[in-house]
């Protein structure tokens, strides 16, 4: 499957109607997304099950402002319409690859706990320790 273009009208159903949907941010005028592209391109020809869109910054302003995008290209990871990565920066091959097999692996459910677990937390018993951090699933690909 190629990618596919997203629009505001189009985006929360493709979203929605997914299971994993990986989102590039990007613009024409862009080097650094132009060098993304093919990379992006291979990797839909690829993995079939999986869809992968492209959002035109310049012509879908109002999109890229609702995600907060600041830097192009954008990558965005949608599992069960749960964002996995948001990160800035054109991914080699090899690197985009392994995000791909990492985010197919997820066990999804242990995800969701972790969500629930993090919005139940209650801020007013901090831990001792002070390496403790949020544990967002995008931690898992830091």
């Amino acid at each position: 499957m190629a990618t596919v273009a997203l629009t505001k009208e189009t985006f929360d159903q493709t979203i929605r109607d997914n299971e994993t949907v990986f989102v590039d941010f990007w613009a024409d005028w862009c080097p650094p997304c132009r060098m993304f592209a093919p990379v992006f391109e291979r990797a839909s020809e690829k993995y079939e099950d999986m869809v992968f869109a492209k959002v035109d910054t310049d012509a879908e302003q109002e999109l890229a402002l609702q995600f907060g995008i600041r830097s192009i290209p954008t990558l965005m990871v949608f599992r069960d319409q749960i964002v996995l990565y948001a990160q800035p920066g054109a991914l080699p091959d090899h690197v985009f690859e392994d995000l791909i097999t990492q985010v197919e692996g997820l066990d999804m459910d242990k995800v969701r706990a972790q969500i629930a677990d993090g919005a139940d937390h209650d801020h007013h018993h901090e831990h001792e320790h002070h390496d403790d951090h949020d544990h967002s699933a995008s931690d898992h690909y830091h």
